[in-house]
């Protein structure tokens, strides 16, 4: 970076947009530096609770080496699933990783059109019918039926942002992973 970029940095939404552009054009030129590989581990401690590990992880060629602690998230069903409610259920994660990605997209994608965001919030939820999972209904599949997502934002500009705000929305990688296939290999060895 240059000594002249380095003293004209600009921040919006808590985001360098600055460097998220240097960035893109790196990435325009060396298309591995796009390349990520996320990781977590899991280990069952009983019932439905789990615990999953997230800290180490591959991008821009090379293994990252500044997340300093790893990230520890329990997953667990409610006592009314015969869990023992120790963390939100898998299916609650998946909601709070779409609503996160989106938040994030959202005001990533904001600041690089210069729209400057003051408040996100978002309500989301998802239906289920448990038939599926509990193979009584071959009819019913065992996930998430239909999602819906709830955004209020305050921002500057005028009211057709938020027609912009829904069209970055769907630019969120987990909305993608949500809505297109993407294949899951599972491989079972004896430990």
């Amino acid at each position: 970076m240059s000594e002249q970029t380095a003293t004209q940095q600009t921040i919006l939404n808590g985001v360098n947009v600055t460097q998220l552009g240097d960035t893109v054009e790196l990435m325009k030129s060396n298309a591995e530096l796009a390349q990520f590989k996320f990781r977590a581990s899991n280990k069952w401690i009983g019932g439905g609770h789990s615990r999953t590990t997230i800290k180490e992880f591959y991008g821009a060629c090379q293994e990252d080496t500044l997340r300093k602690k790893a990230h520890v998230i329990d997953i667990d069903e409610p006592e009314m699933l015969l869990g023992g409610d120790n963390g939100a259920n898998p299916a609650e994660a998946l909601l709070h990783a779409l609503a996160g990605c989106i938040t994030v997209t959202i005001a990533y994608k904001a600041a690089a059109h210069g729209i400057k965001i003051h408040e996100i919030e978002s309500e989301i939820e998802g239906d289920i019918d448990l038939r599926g999972l509990l193979e009584i209904s071959d009819d019913v599949r065992n996930g998430f039926e239909n999602i819906r997502v709830n955004f209020k934002i305050k921002a500057d500009g005028p009211e057709e942002n938020l027609e912009l705000f829904k069209d970055l929305a769907k630019g969120s990688p987990v909305f993608d992973m949500l809505t297109n296939p993407v294949p899951v290999t599972v491989n079972v060895e004896s430990k």
